[in-house]
């Protein structure tokens, strides 16, 4: 969906209204728009993590719950690749997109590189705007040796 009106107003709603439950149906209907395509065809699903900082003061990690989910219905496991190292700003108070860039670059690290070498995998976000975050997390996946990354994500800003 696009990142806008209602769509907007659920996702703030998941993430700082402390609706866990809504990740089950964000999974349930982004796994039915992958289930035909090339990204179910994936031998990995992983996520984009939010930082330790922010899992605490939120008391979840709201993409994490989204991958499981997605996972759950695809009927595979989601398997935590990727590892927030440094807390940064929201990705949202920032402008264009060489900000953005510049605030995750390499703010990610590989878990254990054996989970992703050679494996096609499918890295989950919640929102992607610029895809900044989605591209970095691409690249250390990519730079551990996985074959391809694709990405979803259950809203995206629409281009200007």
């Amino acid at each position: 969906w696009y990142y806008k009106d209602n769509v907007r107003d659920s996702i703030h709603r998941f993430k700082f209204g402390n609706r866990r439950h809504y990740a089950d149906s964000y999974g349930r209907l982004l796994a039915m728009q992958l289930c035909d395509s090339i990204y179910a065809q994936v031998d990995l699903i992983t996520w984009v993590p939010v930082s330790a900082l922010r899992r605490f003061r939120r008391g979840f990690d709201q993409v994490e719950l989204i991958a499981k989910a997605v996972a759950r219905e695809l009927g595979c496991q989601a398997t935590p690749t990727l590892k927030k190292i440094r807390h940064t700003p929201p990705q949202s108070f920032l402008g264009h997109a060489p900000q953005r860039r510049a605030n995750v670059l390499n703010a990610y690290r590989i878990v254990d590189p054996s989970l992703v070498a050679g494996k096609r995998i499918l890295l989950v976000d919640d929102v992607v705007t610029t895809g900044a975050t989605a591209s970095e997390c691409g690249r250390m996946l990519k730079s551990a040796g996985a074959k391809e990354v694709h990405c979803a994500a259950v809203a995206a800003a629409r281009k200007r």
